[in-house]
This record gives C-alpha cells, structure tokens and sequence, in this order.
C-alpha cells in the first residue's frame, strides 16, 4: 500500500487532502503540532486503519527528524509528501522582531526543505511525488505580511529547485490558494460556518470563495500518475483572482 506523509494535516487544508488520500486509497501520516486536533482527527475519521496520528513541531528539525523516523519505521512504500504546514505574525514590519520572523520561516519554508531531505531516499526509491502549498501570497501583498510573504515566495523557488535536484524519478509541485474558506475545517472549539454575504463570493471570478476539498482534488491529481509530465510547477487555485484587474 502506498503511503503518504502530509504535515499540518489535522486542520483546514491540511485535514481536507489528509481525508482526500484515505478514501484515494493512500495510507496516511498526519503529522501536526495540535494534539487536540489529532485525536478530533481520529476519532472523526475512517476506515482507522488507513491513517497515524504523529504529534510534531515541524518547526523543530529534532521534533520533525523524529516523526520522519517514525514513519518511514511503519512504512516502506511512503510515495507521496504533502507539506502544507504553516502559520503567520502578520502585523506592521518595524514591530515584527526575529524571533517571530525566524519561527514563520522555520515552519513554513525550513520545514519543506528538510521533509524533502530526509524522504529523498525513499522518495526516489519509490518514484514518488511531493506537493508544496505555497500561496497566492507569495506573489501578491498586502500590508504588514513580510514574513508571510518571504515564506511562500521560497516554497515557490524550493519547489523548483527540487523537481530539478530529484528529477527523474521524484516529481515536485506546489499549489497556491486564494481565499478560500477553512472554518468548518478546523478543531471542534475552533469550528464554524460563516455565511459570507453575496459580494464576497461574487468578487471572485470563479463566483465564489474556495473550499478546502479543491486544494485537496488539485493535491491528488499532482500527487497522482495522471500528472506524470508535470513538474516544478506553480498551481494558483484562487477562483481567478491573480488574473483579475481592480481598479477601485
């Protein structure tokens, strides 16, 4: 059975292409900081045996290079990493100290380096495949998002700097997403729906806000041999809104 490691996966994005892999038939570690979503994750999720829960910080190279071992000592046919694991400390750039700046990049851009590192092996034993969940951020800003920003725009050079290192024998790709609408996605305290009124669907060309499950489809499909001449690309899934000119 093939096996899949996809970190950040027990929430939003994360969660919905954990669950898009399970019913593909992928066996799944979802590798995740929050202990309490993990066990949510758990007990909401079947069939129990097609996925492992694993605590980590992937912020951490320890914490990280510890689940790895893990995983690949419960598995030999690992084919396929999604790294979407991320977070931000948006706010005016002469209040952002290094600390916060070092700790987004860690996670968000470090961490998709050293997954890549240490699965290279069986990766490209097992003619496997890699997804990086850049963002529409990293090519577009608003104000007070440098480290944001600064991650996403590396997960986009990373990404093809690996599909040439790992060439042929393991594609890499990364998706960008758009607004798109991870509330009813996250933990049971977290949790809710939002009815977001008409215009904000409708600003988008698409004509609506995205869904974790099109990240997910989009993931499968890189991840998948339908996709076997595609590499070291970029995907924007943002219901067309970095090809939209605004005026006002």
């Amino acid at each position: 059975m093939n096996a899949a490691i996809v970190t950040g996966g027990a929430q939003g994005i994360g969660k919905a292409i954990s669950l898009k892999l399970i019913q593909e038939g992928i066996f799944v570690f979802v590798l995740d900081i929050d202990a309490e979503a993990l066990d949510e994750f758990a007990e909401e999720t079947s069939p129990k045996g097609m996925f492992s829960t694993i605590v980590c910080d992937v912020g951490e190279e320890v914490s990280l290079r510890n689940a790895i071992d893990t995983c690949l000592e419960n598995a030999e046919g690992i084919t396929y990493l999604v790294n979407n694991a991320a977070i931000s400390a948006n706010k005016p750039v002469d209040q952002l100290n290094l600390e916060e700046w070092n700790r987004v990049l860690a996670v968000n851009l470090s961490s998709y380096f050293l997954t890549a590192k240490f699965l290279t092996p069986v990766l490209r034993a097992n003619k496997g495949a890699i997804v990086n969940l850049c963002s529409t951020r990293g090519f577009m800003s608003e104000p007070g998002t440098e480290a944001y920003s600064a991650s996403k725009g590396g997960v986009f050079a990373l990404t093809h700097a690996l599909a040439m290192s790992l060439q042929p024998h393991v594609r890499v790709n990364c998706i960008s997403p758009g607004w798109i609408d991870s509330e009813p996605w996250q933990k049971k305290s977290r949790r809710k729906t939002i009815n977001w009124p008409p215009e904000e669907h409708l600003q988008h060309p698409a004509g609506r806000i995205g869904k974790p499950e099109d990240i997910a489809e989009l993931a499968w499909f890189l991840l998948s041999d339908k996709a076997g001449f595609i590499t070291g690309q970029n995907f924007f899934c943002d219901g067309g809104m970095t090809r939209k000119m605004i005026y006002r």
